[in-house]
């Protein structure tokens, strides 16, 4: 007797075979950034934009609207917060998102941005903002189509866009939230560089071989819980991670022999990443709950593994013996707390992936009101390396030499990624409000890391975050996991507790 599927499983089968046409997708855009070899750039275009043309396809094939539909209708959905609530309400959110655009406007923004990746990652290192130029032209033509397509209500054109990566946020509330944030930070900024006090930053200068930096790398993403079993770790021009599925979570990172924090960092920052990614329930695959809930709520985890933990004193004191080891020219008559405060230095700087935690936020208020008077018109392509260096000047004083370290830095605009630079902010702030709930439930977080006990953080992340997947939007979450709204006031706390006795504050 063959068995029959409820409208339910016929709607899961269908959501799994849209994630895994995703999940293809996902591992040639990996390997675009990581191995392709330049002439086959072109072609790599073209197959992604084919897939995202049959993805597209499949996930708006009019069976799940009405599987959907019958569900919506049978009474099954009573809690909102059971699985199948979830599942169905996720679905239709992106079935109805998804419908709005048209199969060649998605295959055009795949091909597009595949190219805008490759042209981009030449401009940058020729410090030409001219060469990229048209493809950003290209890619804001269509993004602003995306925007109209999908719709805005009585909104901004960027609300659109940034709802794909922060679920119901809207640009002025985003706003909203900056804006003590930013007093704060403007505050903070101003008292530490009146303090005079300046950490010998030239012992991260030094030669760390870069064999040696992988190691340790690897060594300290493996202690905080990453699990290079069902991972592994790579280099590219701009670090990211990439969860492809159960099983298969990939880190890139960046080395230079003389500036210890970038790959170091930067592989804490993308182990916290795949953490969340390795946390969520490998059974539910293709559905809601086996998706993470928002790119705030995942900056979250990379921010707090990188800086709550990984720029803490106690993580130092428990991971430093092995730092000399791995690196016994550089650091063999280093004290610890010189490393500490050095890594912890405070001071503008160009490059936003390098940023100390206290400028961080200002790197992304600056691309967040650009990118906002890009999508609105405002702001034109070719005026963007002006727009840049002067509002870079007023933001921290200092003016970019060239546009490398100016607007051709980031990867996102090339990737067509507008909407996505306001969530590493947001992701600060629910950083600093989960790490204070930790703290409540586990006591004294930095005896265990001094101990090198990273484990009871990673398990309260993995019960209370991770494996709830998208279980509730990112600002319900927030006040279910801390029974407080989103505020900026624990982050702040967090930077004064750290930076007041480093700057003598």
């Amino acid at each position: 007797m063959t068995d029959v599927k409820t409208p339910y499983d016929e709607l899961l089968t269908e959501l799994k075979a849209v994630s895994l046409l995703g999940s293809c997708a996902a591992v040639l855009g990996w390997d675009e950034q990581t191995y392709l070899p330049p002439a086959g750039a072109e072609h790599r275009a073209n197959q992604l934009g084919f897939l995202a043309g049959i993805g597209h396809e499949r996930a708006t094939s009019p069976r799940i609207d009405e599987l959907l539909a019958e569900l919506e209708g049978s009474g099954l959905l009573g809690d909102p917060d059971s699985a199948m609530a979830v599942n169905v309400r996720e679905a239709r959110r992106s079935y109805d998102r998804a419908t709005k655009l048209p199969r060649r406007l998605v295959e055009e923004i795949s091909r597009v941005t595949s190219l805008g990746q490759q042209a981009w990652v030449a401009a940058r290192k020729e410090k030409n903002f001219p060469a990229f130029q048209p493809w950003l032209e290209q890619i804001l033509t269509l993004k602003r189509e995306e925007a109209a397509a999908i719709g805005y209500g009585d909104g901004v054109p960027y609300d659109a866009l940034l709802d794909d990566y922060e679920p119901g946020a809207k640009t002025a509330d985003v706003q909203a939230v900056f804006a003590p944030l930013r007093d704060a930070t403007v505050q903070l900024v101003t008292a530490i560089r009146e303090s005079g006090k300046r950490p010998d930053v030239s012992i991260l200068e030094r030669r760390y071989p870069i064999d040696a930096q992988r190691e340790f790398g690897i060594e300290a993403a493996t202690k905080i819980g990453f699990d290079f079993n069902a991972g592994r770790l790579d280099v590219a021009h701009h670090p990211f991670c990439s969860g492809f599925g159960p099983g298969d979570c990939r880190l890139t990172t960046r080395y230079d022999e003389h500036h210890f924090p970038g790959a170091f960092f930067g592989t804490l920052h993308e182990a916290g990443h795949g953490i969340y990614e390795q946390g969520l329930d490998q059974e539910a695959f293709g559905t809601a709950l086996g998706e993470t809930t928002s790119l705030g709520i995942h900056e979250s985890q990379s921010r707090m593994w990188e800086n709550f933990v990984g720029r803490s004193r106690a993580f130092w004191s428990h991971v430093f013996p092995s730092a000399r080891e791995h690196f016994p020219e550089a650091l063999s008559n280093v004290p610890v707390d010189d490393f500490y405060a050095a890594i912890n230095d405070v001071r503008p700087s160009f490059i936003r992936v390098e940023a100390d935690e206290v400028t961080y936020n200002l790197h992304i208020m600056l691309r967040f009101e650009l990118e906002q008077s890009l999508i609105a018109g405002d702001l034109q392509p070719a005026d963007v390396p002006a727009a840049w260096n002067e509002k870079f000047t007023q933001f921290f004083g200092i003016t970019p030499p060239d546009d490398a370290q100016g607007c051709l830095q980031d990867i996102h605009w090339s990737a067509g990624l507008f909407g996505y630079f306001p969530t590493y902010a947001l992701g600060n702030m629910y950083a600093g409000q989960f790490f204070e709930a930790a703290a409540k439930e586990l006591g004294d977080l930095n005896a265990l890391f001094a101990a090198g006990d990273f484990l009871p953080l990673k398990e309260w992340l993995n019960r209370n975050i991770h494996c709830r997947g998208k279980q509730y939007r990112a600002d319900r979450l927030v006040e279910v996991v801390t029974g407080e709204p989103l505020s900026q006031e624990p982050l702040v706390r967090h930077l004064h507790a750290k930076f007041d006795p480093l700057f003598g504050l």
